[in-house]
């Protein structure tokens, strides 16, 4: 799903919205018992206008409520879409070789560049965005995607948090001043922007997580044009490019005039299974300016330097084995198993005559369930086959009716939960 923001209003991607539970507010806070005594020090009250909690730790939470009622069940998690393939020896040998040169006075290595390690930096533009005009000084290294989304919604100021996505309402589940995109299988999962509003900033995500689809070179040229045409900014998430099967584009500087308009954010998690380890990088291109000419790129590294000290050395070694010839070669192999996994969960539910879409661009299958709440499928799974997966309703209100199940887990469970969910529906 892609969202955006209004002109003071920015776009958030993936907007949460929970199953409507207790918002804390400071009248409810203030009938709580009270541990300890209070400072003079407000709180900010931009916190109370989210919601209760982050998706994953409430799916976490019921997950482990269903364990304690159930405690000899064999739970098989396709939620969260966490890694579970062990990282190749070639690259977790380059990790160990640093860490032991740590106890060593030649190898020794405290702070390094806040933007990262230059040969990762050059090698992350040369292996991702080569002919595409990305030069190292443009690669920012960090220690993952969602910290750099973080990031740069403070500083664009475009957050809850910072007061400027508006007021939650409970009934739609979206926030005032957030501009939604429909985007589903009517539209092939691209927005119509003939009927959508100027924003400044636009998140945007391809491979998306969850619906699994890859926009297309001429949707991403619409969204190039739009975003020219209407002086905005993309925030471009490109987390699952390595999963791109097709001839989609997996880098929005593809596109013809993109430096202009985009930044892009990715991530070694997904793809080399980092989930853990941390890493991931931001494109900042030299020709992004704001609208009095100022370079981007120079603020954003501003922020950088002012707010991380630089990722891990130790994590930048295991990047750069990564992207080695033998590394990159050794994760192809591991991608390929989890598309093949999400191949399977497709097949799974398209045999029981259910609408299931992604799979193919992405290892997540986003299956529609027609008139049912989201929230309740998750529940009949969760309770009848001890599977977890992810409501469609917590990416947002055009995730309704929708559940997302992952393609990342081991072969055997992947087959064992494919047979569970043919024994529910058939």
């Amino acid at each position: 799903m892609y969202y955006s923001l209004l002109s003071s209003s920015i776009c958030i991607p993936l907007a949460v919205s929970l199953q409507p539970k207790t918002t804390w507010t400071s009248t409810k806070f203030n009938n709580e018992k009270k541990v300890g005594s209070c400072t003079g020090v407000p709180r900010n009250f931009n916190m109370e206008k989210l919601q209760s909690g982050y998706l994953f730790p409430e799916i976490g939470m019921r997950e482990s409520e269903h364990t304690q009622k159930y405690p000899h069940a064999r739970l098989i998690r396709l939620g969260i879409g966490d890694t579970t393939e062990p990282i190749p020896d070639i690259i977790t040998s380059a990790m160990a070789e640093r860490v032991y040169a740590l106890s060593t006075v030649k190898g020794y290595r405290g702070y390094g560049a806040e933007q990262g390690n230059m040969e990762l930096r050059m090698a992350i533009a040369e292996t991702f965005y080569r002919d595409l005009g990305v030069k190292g000084n443009e690669v920012f290294v960090s220690d993952g995607a969602q910290c750099d989304i973080s990031r740069l919604q403070a500083y664009i100021d475009c957050g809850v948090i910072v007061g400027r996505a508006g007021n939650f309402q409970e009934k739609t589940g979206t926030y005032d001043n957030i501009v939604y995109m429909k985007c589903g299988p009517e539209n092939n999962f691209f927005p119509d922007l003939s009927t959508t509003s100027r924003t400044d900033i636009i998140f945007f995500c391809s491979p998306n997580n969850p619906t699994g689809y890859a926009a297309s070179r001429q949707q991403l040229q619409q969204l190039v044009d739009f975003a020219k045409a209407n002086g905005s900014m993309i925030i471009y998430d490109s987390a699952y490019a390595a999963y791109v099967t097709d001839d989609s584009p997996r880098s929005i500087f593809e596109i013809p005039g993109a430096k202009e308009v985009a930044i892009e954010i990715s991530s070694f998690s997904k793809f080399a299974g980092f989930t853990g380890v941390r890493l991931g990088w931001t494109v900042v291109p030299e020709e992004l300016l704001y609208s009095n000419g100022f370079p981007v790129m120079k603020d954003y590294n501003r922020i950088v330097c002012t707010c991380f000290n630089g990722a891990s050395s130790v994590a930048q070694a295991g990047g750069l084995a990564c992207l080695s010839k033998e590394g990159y070669r050794a994760l192809t192999t591991v991608v390929d198993y989890y598309m093949g996994n999400a191949e399977i969960l497709f097949d799974a539910f398209s045999s029981l005559g259910l609408k299931a879409y992604g799979g193919k661009n992405a290892p997540y299958v986003w299956v529609h369930f027609p008139g049912m709440s989201s929230w309740d499928v998750f529940n009949e799974i969760l309770e009848k086959t001890h599977i977890v997966t992810i409501p469609g309703r917590g990416f947002g209100p055009g995730g309704e009716g929708y559940v997302r199940v992952s393609g990342f887990g081991h072969r055997e469970r992947i087959l064992e939960a494919s047979m569970r969910l043919k024994n529910l529906y058939k």
